[in-house]
């Protein structure tokens, strides 16, 4: 230890999570530096919302939390969350005078660009005394007798605390790694299984070769997965389905299960194209469906049932079979694009092995994990920043 350089706190990451611990700890009169190896701090916040930043969800609850949160324990947020809640991040965005505007389903997004969050951050975590160094790997966490030591590019540091907020696999493009997952081995840590989640789904060749000219038409629709559903945007891609209800049905779906589409939510299509039938019976039957929908899309439909001629002469039977094609599409995604562009990474180091209240390993005392590289997982909304604000919030009253 002799001649090495010495700290309270080293956090591994300079994300959401780790930005928030480190401005905590600081704000404590512990000595904090932060470590990534990015060039800039914040760039998942920095893309985030189409550059706005969804930055929480105000709709977020203790009641639906254990809903809107994947993780083998559901249970394991609800602490964290508690003690920092939308609420409680919204007054930090309101006191730096930074406009915002909700969205559907309680989403809350910068009026402006999303980097003025990370500007928020980076601001109070220099006024909390904290330090943060860039473009510094990190090797390796290591146990002392006085607390560990962390390897980096740039040399060893001796600390009494480690938080580990490295994040998940998603978007390996910006720099993500796995190496808080190792670091969690290392220590003896339990891992739940990684794979992309809120995440496009894509389909088979052969399925591709028909849905191909539907590519860019985007409609509101349910998508259903067992008994979960979303009542949100979807989109058809060269490479099969996205948009929101897809990112969010992607966190439970799994290769070889099928997803139900409803492309037309609350309605009855059968109902419609009976009374058409009385009306306007000598259009085509895809022209008829056309009034309801983009017209590629009531071409691919009708095509799909094998149905043809004009309206009138379809009996309603034929009329029931394009409410089924339509309100109940059996859909079944052959994988999906993966962590290349998945917004989040599902699994993680398992919460059995870390304390709620602290979010510090069982086994391993000044040893804590947060945000994304954790098993817990959020909506698509907010959800997972609000995560990250708590669980580092939490990390950084204690660390």
């Amino acid at each position: 230890m002799a001649g090495m350089e010495t700290t309270d706190v080293v956090i591994l990451g300079a994300g959401a999570a780790g930005l928030m611990a480190a401005i905590e700890a600081g704000r404590r009169g512990r000595r904090v530096i932060v470590l990534d190896h990015a060039r800039a701090p914040g760039e998942k916040i920095r893309i985030s919302g189409g550059g706005r930043c969804n930055f929480t969800n105000r709709a977020l609850t203790r009641q639906n939390a254990m809903q809107r949160l994947l993780s083998a324990n559901p249970r394991f947020a609800l602490s964290a969350l508690s003690r920092y809640t939308p609420d409680d991040f919204i007054a930090r965005i309101d006191a730096a005078g930074i406009a915002w505007h909700e969205k559907h389903l309680g989403q809350l997004f910068c009026d402006g660009k999303a980097t003025q969050v990370v500007d928020l951050l980076v601001r109070d975590l220099r006024a909390a005394g904290a330090e943060l160094r860039l473009q510094v790997s990190v090797e390796g966490v290591s146990r002392t007798a006085d607390g560990f030591s962390v390897a980096t590019s740039a040399g060893p540091i001796a600390a009494q605390s480690v938080i580990v907020a490295t994040g998940g696999k998603s978007i390996p493009k910006m720099g993500a790694t796995g190496i808080g997952y190792q670091i969690a081995r290392d220590f003896g840590l339990g891992l739940i299984e990684t794979r992309p989640a809120l995440v496009p789904l894509t389909f088979a060749e052969q399925d591709l070769a028909r849905s191909a000219p539907l590519s860019g038409i985007a409609l509101e629709a349910r998508v259903g997965h067992g008994k979960i559903g979303f009542d949100e945007a979807l989109l058809f891609t060269h490479r099969g389905l996205s948009g929101p209800a897809i990112l969010q049905i992607s966190s439970y779906w799994r290769e070889g299960d099928a997803i139900e589409v409803d492309l037309m939510p609350g309605r009855d299509i059968a109902a419609d194209l009976a009374e058409q039938r009385a009306s306007t019976g000598k259009q085509a039957l895809h022209n008829a469906l056309a009034r309801h929908m983009p017209d590629k899309l009531a071409q691919y439909i009708v095509a799909d049932t094998g149905l043809t001629g004009r309206l009138a002469d379809q009996p309603n039977t034929a009329l029931a079979k394009i409410a089924e094609r339509v309100h109940r599409w059996q859909v079944r995604p052959v994988g999906s694009e993966g962590y290349r562009t998945a917004e989040v990474t599902l699994g993680g180091v398992d919460t059995t092995d870390l304390d709620a209240k602290t979010l510090q390993a069982r086994s391993v005392s000044g040893l804590y994990f947060i945000g994304e590289v954790v098993d817990v997982t959020g909506w698509l909304g907010g959800y997972n920043f609000q995560w990250a604000w708590a669980s580092g919030w939490a990390a950084g009253q204690v660390a």
